[in-house]
């Protein structure tokens, strides 16, 4: 199987949209915007099919019959379904990428730039739940060339967000962990990272525009959890994050069941025994 190349296409950052590239006689690439266009639209219409019936279930033809494309017209853009599920899945994460990278370039203040992160994240998950969807259910599929450039990409996205919460603790004094926290009773930073994108990669399956806020909104909200975590050392009411932590792991480890005494065991049953008679007495009334 060949990767068609990256340079094939480049990313519109300001519709979200996918671009074609061709060459101008001197060399400097010129858009196609009525290629541009259409791909976009196509992209949009299969996130739509592979949201709604799965990578297995879902079919060219059905993406010809929602769309209104030509089954030609589609193999025009894209030689085969699995093409067409690394396109929507490239494209996705390279603008999410690139828009973020542009915008962290506004502010070196560790906090600001976790917001910006969480910001540019719920905007697109908002904006194109149906792509996100496939991005969680469908990331497994791609193999070889395909597969592997997506999974750098994916980890070049977790460093990011890494480095933005290690750059957060150094700044403010805080800890996290690389390894095992059990020992320390710290919080590890791949325990955090996840934890943020937990939060933020599973808006498609709750987020209601009719009763939930904009993303103006809801990123703050996130954002405002997930450093609220970070910093339970100084919002524990006088409690470390270490003791915190190590509480509600014996609670979780659970503790022997002190058995009753004989004196209370018949207490209950007395009591269970005369709810039963009142429940008796008020039935008999009530019959007659």
């Amino acid at each position: 199987m060949s990767v068609v190349p990256l340079d094939h296409f480049t990313l519109d950052n300001e519709n979200m949209s996918t671009a074609s590239t061709t060459r101008t006689p001197d060399g400097r690439p010129a858009r196609d915007s009525r290629f541009d266009r259409r791909l976009a639209e196509i992209l949009d219409y299969a996130a739509e099919i592979f949201a709604d019936k799965g990578y297995q279930g879902a079919s060219m033809r059905d993406l010809s019959r929602l769309s209104g494309f030509s089954l030609a017209g589609l193999y025009y853009y894209f030689e085969s379904k699995e093409e067409l599920l690394y396109f929507i899945q490239h494209h996705t994460f390279m603008t999410i990428i690139e828009r973020l990278r542009e915008r962290l370039t506004n502010s070196n203040h560790p906090e600001e730039r976790i917001r910006i992160f969480v910001q540019n994240h719920v905007e697109y998950a908002i904006a194109k739940p149906k792509a996100m969807k496939v991005l969680s259910h469908e990331d497994d599929v791609l193999k070889n060339g395909y597969g592997a450039e997506l999974a750098a990409i994916k980890r070049d996205y977790y460093r990011i967000c890494v480095g933005l919460v290690d750059d957060l603790m150094k700044a403010e004094g805080l800890k996290l962990v690389a390894g095992d926290a059990a020992a320390s009773g710290c919080i590890r930073t791949r325990t955090a990272v996840m934890g943020l994108f937990g939060m933020m990669n599973w808006l498609y399956t709750w987020y209601n525009p009719r009763v939930d806020p904009g993303a103006e909104i809801l990123a703050p909200e996130i954002s405002h959890i997930f450093l609220q975590g970070m910093r339970a050392d100084r919002t524990a009411g006088g409690n470390s994050r270490a003791s915190v932590i190590r509480s509600e792991r014996t609670k979780a480890m659970g503790h022997p069941k002190k058995p009753l005494s004989p004196r209370s065991g018949r207490s209950s049953l007395a009591k269970n025994k005369t709810w039963q008679e009142e429940m008796r007495k008020t039935g008999k009334e009530l019959r007659q």
